[in-house]
């Protein structure tokens, strides 16, 4: 099915690959117009005082709440997310906004300070209009993460979504109206690549944050680079999920099934490469594969499914291609592997044991239903392994010894570990990675400052 046509972009239901929508792209012109009215509601927005915004939030967050079921019966139709799975995205959402409504202010509060002979204070400004570029998988929290906490800063939100999910985009725009923002300070716009370097390179358009692909991120952050604007990227990641000979193994295996094959295995923050200790590998490897069968994976719109269809047809070819390079290089087929026949973008629930970092399955980020297992000689050998990627988001260790386990979390090359849990995000602590998995931060009080213009006001004593 294509997706998209040199005028339109297409919205297509995974589950049965019938068109839903067909979306026009913005012109030249309509871009102009709509960055200027996001900055003409950005300079009344910022005006406003920080208490009132942060009422805003509250307000979002019940709007939230009033339109869950079709905001999330809209995530499932349009990107095949299980539905029970696409509530809860709406409800994380919500919270997010009530936890910065009522922590937020205080992390933007004047900070006083002493300096030879003078007073002086931080001060956290806006910086101004946001450009964001959200991929599919996170329809809703991937937007509201950055949005909410820019918001509150006083800045106003231009939203380039991916273009398979612009029902979804359509209705959190409504949401924001819904709640009583003012109009055009949150702006979704269905841009081509030459539209969004367009936005980019808009003089109004203060900074940019990108969630997606390593290579969509390299693209814009280029472009951002060339015109001096900030920006905030979180990419790929390939995330190892550790096991040590005397980890509890029912729970690691729980929380390993859970930790790949949430959303269908499509989440950035998820565990992919499982490396196990040689000790308890076998017993690991049988109980894995005996979970993993067990799910039940069908139409994400009951509530019984767990793994539903892969966003994309493309998405899933690419990931069969990754499975068929990796067993021709060695590794060995425990379950899956395989389409499944019929209508949908399913991909059976796939787990390959004997990968080595040679591997496709190793050295690529498998972005579906598909987990990698590789051995370890010991602890120092899984951290060898854990490291030896382009990638650094989040990691999992799973061991009985806790302390050890903080010893190597600080050797791990990664913006988050987790031990013994598989990788969350939560406004309370900072999310984002290193290396290629990109840089800067979102959520607490570091993504809340990310898009300030922090500035020091100087008071002679005079």
């Amino acid at each position: 099915m294509q997706m998209s046509s040199d005028t339109h972009a297409f919205s297509v239901n995974p589950a049965t690959g019938e068109k839903i929508a067909a979306y026009p792209f913005v012109t030249a012109e309509q871009i102009d117009q709509a960055v200027e009215a996001n900055y003409r509601a950005y300079q009344q927005w910022r005006a406003l005082p920080l208490a009132a915004r942060g009422q805003k939030l509250r307000d979002l967050a019940a709007s939230l709440r009033t339109h869950a079921e079709p905001l999330a019966l809209m995530i499932t139709q349009e990107m095949g997310k299980p539905v029970n799975q696409a509530r809860a995205e709406v409800e994380k959402s919500a919270a997010l906004c009530d936890w910065y409504a009522e922590h937020g202010p205080a992390m933007l509060a004047t900070e006083p300070t002493t300096v030879e002979n003078q007073n002086a204070v931080i001060e956290y400004r806006p910086l101004g209009p946001l450009l964001a570029v959200m991929p599919w998988n996170f329809p809703l929290w991937q937007v509201l993460r950055g949005a909410v906490p820019s918001l509150l800063a006083g800045n106003s939100y231009v939203l380039k979504h991916a273009p398979n999910v612009l029902g979804s985009a359509q209705l959190i725009e409504e949401i924001f109206l819904h709640a009583g923002f003012p109009a055009h300070l949150f702006t979704q716009l269905n841009a081509t690549n030459a539209g969004v370097s367009q936005i980019i390179n808009h003089p109004r358009i203060a900074a940019v944050m990108v969630t997606g692909s390593g290579r969509a991120g390299s693209a814009i952050a280029a472009q951002a680079g060339a015109a001096l604007k900030k920006c905030v990227l979180e990419l790929g990641g390939s995330d190892p999920f550790i096991i040590l000979n005397d980890a509890d193994l029912d729970d690691a295996v729980k929380a390993a099934v859970a930790g790949r094959y949430q959303n269908s295995g499509q989440v950035c923050a998820a565990a992919k490469r499982f490396i196990v200790e040689a000790g308890i590998a076998e017993r690991f490897t049988e109980k894995f594969v005996e979970a993993v069968r067990a799910i039940k994976m069908g139409d994400p719109r009951e509530a019984e499914h767990y793994v539903g269809p892969m966003a994309r047809y493309d998405l899933r070819d690419e990931l069969h291609n990754q499975v068929q390079e990796s067993l021709a290089q060695g590794a060995t087929l425990l379950l899956g592997g395989d389409k499944l026949a019929g209508a949908g973008n399913y991909y059976l629930p796939t787990v390959l044991g004997n990968v080595t970092p040679e591997m496709t399955a190793f050295r690529q980020e498998l972005f579906g239903p598909v987990a990698a297992i590789s051995i370890a000689q010991d602890a120092d050998h899984a951290l060898a392994l854990a490291n030896d990627s382009d990638f650094g988001l989040m990691a999992t260790i799973y061991t009985g010894d806790v302390a050890r386990a903080e010893q190597m979390a600080a050797a791990l090359e990664c913006g988050g570990v987790f031990i013994n849990g598989y990788s969350a995000s939560d406004p309370r602590v900072a999310f984002g990675g290193v290396k290629k998995s990109g840089f800067g931060r979102e959520l607490s009080h570091f993504g809340l400052h990310e898009f300030c213009n922090i500035q020091t006001v100087w008071k002679n004593r005079r």
